[in-house]
């Protein structure tokens, strides 16, 4: 980049599939890489703990302005989420996207995302770039990190709850992971949604022998090998999902990309795994106990757990410790684990930064100019 003039690249949708966001074996590795700088304390987010999932604007129930926003259904929101990593990435951006609902009424999805990177040192803006499939696969990739480190390698039947854009995903990177898998069991809300995972399923994924629809939770957990939960989740945890530990097979792992539940002494007995433990420390000071449920993701009844003292910090491995050999992984074949994914903005930086970088080799994008010179300096 030469100065004082400023370029930067706008990514579409369509450049950045050209540009490999759907690699889900490249983004794995990318994610690998973000687990390991995340470990190491090579990275910064927002707050003052420098652990801040992001800033989100929620909107009131009800309002005397008549063009005020209004939280009439789940998931009304704004949020912004800055960071900077690290390691080979080495960048800083932030995404930000709006989440509504009855954005599907439009033919939308649910959020409509963005990201931006910048540089570092002067701040000027790199890539503005669509972000939906880029959030969406980092999303899935990081269950790819976990189920390459914890399930075991003669798995064959893998259960995905939630037929959505991430039950995808986290399929996507299971698949690619586990290479014996040879079964899906998936369980949604709606036929017509299962209808279509199940069609795209057996075209994206010929080898799978079986592919079947269950009706409840204890038929998706029973015999499966690896887990995700990628369905949809509020703040209410008696709506969620709940998995007791006799249906779980030994050696299993399950996977929060989403909302699950299970008893805390259940729970406990288990192998508690997170994809970065400082995340659930800023986010049990953000949502006071009890955490989970304000917050849906199954780290923070770990750390809810350690409130009651149910269990020790201790006993909570962070994924960054097995893959650096400074915690044990998996020791015996009938070991369960529960992997909790909370979800990052180093990811989507960190993500990319490698699609930029292929866009950039590959000639793709829109060159936009900020200024030939700043008027004001």
């Amino acid at each position: 980049m030469s100065y004082p003039a400023i370029d930067f690249l706008f990514l579409s949708e369509e450049d950045m599939i050209r540009a490999g966001v759907k690699n889900m074996a490249a983004c794995i590795d990318a994610m690998e890489e973000v687990v390991k700088c995340l470990n190491a304390g090579d990275y910064v987010m927002g707050g003052e703990n420098h652990n801040s999932h992001g800033s989100q604007v929620s909107f009131p129930k009800t309002s005397p302005f008549p063009n005020m926003p209004l939280d009439v259904g789940d998931d009304r929101r704004f949020m912004a989420m800055p960071a900077y990593i690290g390691g080979p990435f080495d960048l800083m951006g932030m995404k930000w996207y709006g989440s509504n609902m009855s954005n599907k009424n439009k033919g939308l999805p649910r959020s409509i995302l963005t990201v931006m990177l910048n540089d570092k040192d002067t701040g000027a803006p790199l890539a503005l770039m669509s972000a939906n499939l880029l959030s969406a696969y980092r999303t899935g990739a990081i269950p790819g990190v976990g189920a390459k480190y914890l399930v075991r390698k003669d798995a064959k039947v893998c259960g995905i709850c939630g037929p959505g854009v991430m039950g995808k995903t986290s399929l996507a990177a299971i698949m690619a992971t586990c290479p014996n898998i040879d079964t899906l069991k998936v369980k949604g809300r709606g036929k017509a949604s299962l209808e279509k995972f199940i069609q795209f399923v057996k075209e994206e994924y010929p080898t799978l022998k079986t592919v079947e629809a269950v009706d409840t939770v204890e038929e998706l957990i029973k015999d499966s090998d690896v887990i995700s939960f990628a369905n949809s989740g509020g703040t209410d945890p008696s709506t969620y999902p709940f998995v007791k530990k006799e249906w779980i097979k030994p050696g299993a792992v399950l996977i929060g990309v989403s909302a699950f539940d299970m008893d805390s002494k259940e729970l406990k007995s288990l192998s508690l795994v997170v994809d970065n433990i400082k995340l659930y420390e800023a986010w049990a000071e953000e949502f006071p106990y009890p955490s989970f449920g304000a917050n849906n993701i199954i780290g923070s009844k770990f750390t809810d757990m350690v409130h009651d003292g149910l269990i020790s910090m201790d006993e909570i491995t962070d994924l960054g410790d097995i893959i650096f050999g400074k915690r044990p992984g998996r020791v015996s074949d009938d070991q369960i684990f529960v992997y909790s994914v909370g979800g990052m903005p180093v990811e989507d930086v960190a993500w990319g930064k490698v699609c930029y970088e292929n866009a950039r080799r590959l000639g793709l994008g829109t060159k936009l100019r900020l200024w030939n010179e700043p008027d004001m300096h």
